[in-house]
């Protein structure tokens, strides 16, 4: 039968696949029309404030932009919606499958001042994996024509937890040219950064191309060490936004700041140019003991382990027992 797996070829030929060494990191300029860049952080860490403001002063530079939540939270487009919860794919679709009905453009994207947003959903708490639901989203979305639509940048908010197979997914099969990581001063955020530029060094020995753009630092407070961080594992610093009241205040109530005009017009206009022209590269992910070298340790410097005996988890009563092994002696 054509197309059938054969057990002897088939290993050799995986041998062979297997020893082919991945091309090298692209860093030229995007040459596709389309730039599709994923962007990555810890729940929490301002993605949705980061992305709404971007895409829309993208979009505001004269760029075709959409803009595609796809954390399970569902609320990387609230701030461009002025608070309003955007329709979900996944959702829409089970309610048009019971009707018999199918999913169209206008039930999912929706727009506002030239940024086209939707968001893909998730599962409800406790009933489903988010990660399948990404997958189930973007199999929904290719139906609809997601490959032959004319954008010129896709941004695709996704939670850091590339543990998760369906969060990595854009990583894993090539569907972005970049990715971007939101961090802050904070071990967590860092953390899950590096996580992220660990799952591009992972598909990229398997051949995939994805690199990373560089790290956008939010709230930053001036402590350092999410710069240090970037410089470690070798990518660049592509806005450091400041922690200041104004911008929490102006998020807080919905309000876009990413605006021509605004006090932070300036941020995100060089955020937006820094963000479509950085080529991706492989970074060099930390291991555990280079991440948290990143901070202030001083409490534990020169701190030793004491290994735990049998005794310390017995309690008082324990009693040392003479082995049972019979031990022969050597011929």
């Amino acid at each position: 039968m054509d197309g059938e797996f054969k057990q002897d070829g088939g290993s050799d030929a995986l041998r062979r696949e297997a020893a082919i060494e991945p091309d090298a990191v692209h860093t030229g300029p995007i040459k596709k029309t389309t730039q599709v860049i994923a962007i990555y952080g810890k729940g929490g860490i301002g993605k949705a404030f980061t992305l709404s403001n971007l895409s829309y002063m993208m979009a505001q530079l004269g760029k075709k932009v959409l803009l595609i939540g796809c954390d399970p939270k569902s609320d990387t487009t609230s701030l461009l919606f002025g608070g309003r919860a955007c329709p979900t794919i996944i959702e829409t679709s089970s309610k048009k499958k019971l009707a018999g009905e199918t999913v169209q453009i206008g039930d999912v994207c929706f727009k506002r001042d030239g940024v086209y947003a939707m968001e893909l959903g998730g599962p409800e708490v406790g009933r489903g994996c988010g990660g399948r639901g990404i997958i189930h989203g973007f199999e929904l979305l290719e139906s609809l024509g997601f490959h032959e639509w004319d954008f010129d940048y896709v941004l695709l908010d996704f939670l850091g937890d590339v543990v998760c197979g369906g969060f990595g997914l854009p990583i894993a099969r090539d569907m972005c040219q970049k990715v971007i990581v939101v961090g802050s001063n904070d071990l967590q955020s860092l953390y899950v950064a590096n996580n992220v530029c660990s799952a591009v060094e992972y598909f990229r020995k398997l051949g995939g191309n994805v690199g990373v753009a560089g790290l956008v630092i939010n709230k930053d407070d001036g402590t350092g060490e999410a710069q240090a961080f970037a410089k470690a594992v070798g990518i660049p610093v592509l806005a450091a936004i400041p922690a200041d009241d104004d911008i929490r205040k102006k998020s807080a109530n919905y309000e876009i700041i990413g605006r021509p005009g605004s006090p932070w017009a300036s941020l995100f206009e060089e955020l937006g140019i820094n963000v479509a022209e950085a080529p991706p590269v492989q970074p060099t992910p930390l291991d555990q003991d280079g991440l948290l070298g990143l901070f202030d340790a001083e409490e534990g410097a020169g701190f030793t382990m004491t290994p735990a005996t049998t005794a310390d988890m017995r309690g008082v009563n324990h009693v040392e027992k003479a082995s049972l092994e019979v031990v022969y002696d050597e011929v």
